[in-house]
Formats: C-alpha cells, sequence, structure tokens
C-alpha cells in the first residue's frame, strides 16, 4: 500500500484524500439523519398513540375534579395545582440563587483552583440522575429540616436539581456577551457592578430567560425526586399553604398507570396530553421571549 501512494503523483494522492474524506462525510451526514428522523419517527408514534387514547376524556370534567376510584369521576386538578405551586416555589429559590451564582463564578471570581473546582462540580451536578436528589431532599428537607412531605420540601428538592442547570445557562449567556461592551463601561468610569447591571446582564437576558425556563421545563417532568419525598398519589384536596401535602402532574400519571384497569390508562393518556401542553407552553414562550430579548439587545448594541 505505501508503495503504491508512492507511486502517485502528488497530487493525485491529494485529490484521493479529498475524495476519501468526503465520502466520509457524506456517510456521517446520512447516518446522522437516519438517527434524527428515527428519533422523530419514535416521538410521532408515541404521540399519536397518546392523543387517540387520551383526548376522549379531556374535557372540563376532567381538569376541575379531584382523583376518584372511579374513572368517570377522575381528574387533576389536585395535580395542576401542585404543579403550579411547586414550580413557582421552585423559580423563586433557584431562579435568584442560581443567577448570583453565574455572576460570582462568571463576573467576580479569579481564575483559581476554588474557580476551577465550582465549575466541574457544576457541570457534573448537572448530569447526576434525579434520583439521587429526591434522597439528598428525603435526608434533609423531610427530616433533617422537618418539613415533612409538603409543597415547600418538593421544591427545595428540585431546587437543587435544577440549580446546576440554571447556573451553566447563566455562565454561557454572560459568556456570550462582547468584551468589548464592558470595556466601554470601564472606560466611562463605571463601576464593575454598574457594568454588569447595566450593560451586561441586559445583554444576557434571552440567554438566562431561556435556560431558566427549560430548567423549569425539566422540573415540571421529574417524578423519581418526588415519589422519593413522599408525595402523594391520592389528594383529593388543593394544597394551600406551603407545608401541606400534595401531588404534581407526573406522579398523578404514574399512579394511573400502576393501575390494572385499562380506563385508567385511559386517563393516563390525557394527563401526559396536559403535561405535554405545559411543556410546549413552556418551551414556546421561552423561544419568543429569547428573540424578543435578542433584538432588543441587538438594538441597544446599534
Amino acid at each position: 500500500m505505501a508503495a503504491e501512494h508512492q507511486a502517485l503523483p502528488g497530487a493525485a494522492l491529494f485529490h484521493t484524500r479529498i475524495a476519501l474524506r468526503r465520502a466520509q462525510g457524506v456517510v456521517f451526514v446520512a447516518l446522522a439523519i437516519l438517527v434524527v428522523a428515527i428519533s422523530l419517527a419514535s416521538l410521532v408514534f408515541l404521540a399519536a398513540d397518546v392523543l387517540a387514547h387520551g383526548t376522549a376524556w379531556l374535557d372540563w370534567q376532567f381538569l376541575t375534579s379531584f382523583d376518584s376510584r372511579f374513572a368517570e369521576r377522575a381528574g387533576i386538578k389536585a395535580a395542576i395545582y401542585g404543579s403550579v405551586y411547586m414550580m413557582v416555589f421552585t423559580l423563586l429559590l433557584a431562579l435568584p440563587l442560581g443567577v448570583m451564582t453565574a455572576i460570582y463564578l462568571e463576573e467576580y471570581a479569579r481564575d483559581s483552583w476554588f474557580k476551577q473546582v465550582m465549575q466541574v462540580n457544576m457541570s457534573n451536578l448537572a448530569g447526576v440522575p434525579s434520583i439521587i436528589y429526591g434522597l439528598l431532599g428525603l435526608t434533609i428537607f423531610v427530616r433533617w429540616m422537618s418539613m415533612g412531605r409538603s409543597v415547600l420540601a418538593g421544591a427545595c428538592t428540585m431546587a437543587l436539581l435544577v440549580l446546576p442547570i440554571i447556573v451553566v445557562a447563566t455562565q454561557e449567556a454572560l459568556r456570550s456577551v462582547p468584551s468589548g461592551i464592558r470595556d466601554a463601561s470601564y472606560a466611562l468610569g463605571a463601576t464593575r457592578s454598574q457594568t454588569i447591571w447595566h450593560h451586561v446582564l441586559p445583554q444576557a437576558f434571552a440567554g438566562i430567560l431561556t435556560g431558566n425556563i427549560l430548567a423549569a421545563s425539566r422540573a415540571i417532568g421529574e417524578t423519581a425526586p418526588l415519589i422519593t419525598i413522599g408525595a402523594l398519589t391520592f389528594v383529593p384536596f388543593v394544597p394551600e399553604h406551603p407545608l401541606d401535602r400534595f401531588t404534581v402532574l407526573p406522579i398523578q400519571i404514574f399512579n394511573w398507570t400502576s393501575k390494572p384497569q385499562t380506563v385508567f390508562h385511559d386517563l393516563a393518556a390525557a394527563g401526559i396530553v396536559v403535561l405535554l401542553a405545559v411543556l410546549l407552553t413552556m418551551n414556546s414562550v421561552a423561544i419568543v421571549l429569547r428573540n424578543r430579548a435578542g433584538r432588543a439587545a441587538g438594538q441597544g448594541r446599534r
């Protein structure tokens, strides 16, 4: 083989290698398209199956009724209220803490071993299985802090789950701001806090907002941490304060799918449709707000 390569002129060998690389590129693109097509086909098949079984149960009675052992009377009112309450407290806890942590690491912390350790830990925590956070929440919030199996304990557990995601997303948004904006602000006599508040954060707002909404989308669909801390599967009431017992949409769906009756499986499909609608709405809002904030930031730079 080496002798053949030596016999080929330099130009011919060059064109041969280029043709080989192009062929490899075509094969890679074809494999990527095949994987995407299989993924989308699976998603469409599952969505069609859920819609076929769940849409018949989607009515006002289903949305405004509590769970029941009779499928005809069962609804997701308690799960909807529990999900909303938990997400409100989760964002109130995780959003300011995550954004401030990212600002400190990106704008204030010097390059040192402490910052490197923090960065590595944040990246690793973003990939930790959610059940680990459930065990942590059960130990700290439910037992040690005596919050019980309440909305507040679930919100604190979910805040721990999404906090690394918010920190990493906010850091990426802050890094995307051109350094010239900071330099121009300093040149005009602004302090570091004034530069961050009036110039850096408005430019990074679109990315920060998108990261926070996507983190909330993950939290609202999690089941394992809430099952671990003991969220109820049957709740015939609406939580009225942070220390009330609660349930959420994923746990309600899990409860229905665990029953042997087929009619409850159809109810679970209807609950999945509602959960998908909530997730798609949140993601759509994130896209719209990101685009608007990006246009506003672009106009501000001009």
